[in-house]
């Protein structure tokens, strides 16, 4: 959950400095000089001013997508008291669209593989949508609906080391790391490497990319769909050249991206994503970006289906509804508010 301790203890700094200005106002002693009564004016009017703006910034940084760590202190194991132990944890937290899930667990030990909802009641560990064997593992909760996780090691998920998370449909912004582990490099597959992937992602106006790379051995360049086709760096849109390095889709459509090493493009060091509107419901499947050279370029897919049943929900205490959309009126009003007393 988004840490909101700074920002209670500046509201309240702020409170204090309006309270003591209100104060110094009503009491209108007449010794009280012409510039002491406009420094307490000023300072009352300052500190609602940043009283709302703190207010807005907190809550729209509670807005952002969050990392929920699986099992808290437990982590991702065989819990002693079988599967209920993960269904009261996912029941204690609210999943949104752009959330991570983090298992911790022991590399060699367990590991955590993304299942449909039939493998998942039957801890079928046959043909998973996703599998990670390394520890940690993080899972992007790129879409809606209900989302199964299992340990496919011996008997694990029959002993309980199961989740099912049910996710809402708010869509928080995502940063995503290009490649997950790989990073931004020559890949062993050549294209369809990235290809593969970007195909399960959905990218919207506002999300980002972190390319890890180390500096002097790789780069990234935005480029046109002509120059991503060719390998062609030159007039390339933008080039970063220290690693890692961010990159904002800050509009709709296609974008590409190439490192200009020498032959790196050519042996598959290239991503093509699909950036469509912010949605606050369930995202539509990616459109299709223009064919790319043989090379390889990517073409966004549907998530795999997960399973009709749904799991366990969170709390009744917990919102289910838009934050988004409280977020921004709340927000505005405080800002309305401020602005009046401004002018008060």
């Amino acid at each position: 959950m988004t840490e909101i301790g700074p920002f209670l203890s500046i509201l309240q700094s702020c409170l204090e400095l309006f309270f003591l200005s209100e104060k110094t106002r009503r009491q209108g002693r007449p010794e009280i000089s012409q510039n002491t009564h406009t420094t307490a004016l000023m300072a009352r009017r300052f500190s609602i001013f940043v009283f709302a703006v703190v207010v807005a910034g907190a809550l729209v940084q509670s807005s952002k997508a969050e990392t929920h760590e699986v099992g808290d202190d437990m982590e991702w194991t065989v819990p002693q008291n079988g599967a209920v132990a993960y269904q009261n944890w996912a029941a204690r937290q609210i999943f949104r669209t752009g959330d991570v899930l983090e298992f911790e667990f022991t590399t060699g030990q367990h590991d955590v593989a993304k299942v449909t909802k039939a493998a998942f009641d039957a801890c079928n560990s046959t043909s998973p949508i996703e599998h990670r064997t390394t520890g940690p593992a993080n899972f992007t909760l790129a879409t809606s609906g209900e989302h199964y996780f299992i340990c496919t090691v011996d008997q694990h998920c029959s002993l309980g080391q199961k989740l099912a998370v049910n996710v809402s449909t708010v869509r928080a912004e995502i940063e995503y790391t290009v490649g997950d582990s790989k990073g931004w490099t020559v890949p062993d597959g050549g294209a369809a490497t990235y290809q593969n992937w970007a195909a399960n992602k959905t990218f919207m106006v506002g999300d980002s990319l972190k390319f890890n790379f180390t500096t002097g051995s790789h780069n990234v360049a935005e480029v046109t769909k002509a120059n991503f086709d060719s390998c062609n760096g030159a007039n390339a849109i933008d080039t970063e050249t220290d690693g890692p390095a961010d990159l904002d889709l800050d509009t709709v459509g296609e974008h590409y991206f190439i490192c200009t090493f020498s032959n790196h493009c050519s042996l598959g060091q290239k991503l093509a994503v699909n950036v469509t509107a912010r949605s606050s419901t369930t995202p539509a499947t990616p459109a299709t970006p223009s064919s790319p050279s043989p090379s390889g370029s990517t073409t966004p897919a549907s998530p795999s289906p997960s399973g009709s049943a749904t799991p366990t929900s969170p709390s009744p205490n917990s919102p289910n509804s838009a934050p988004s959309v409280a977020v921004a009126g709340l927000s505005a009003t405080l800002l309305s508010v401020a602005a009046a007393a401004l002018l008060y």
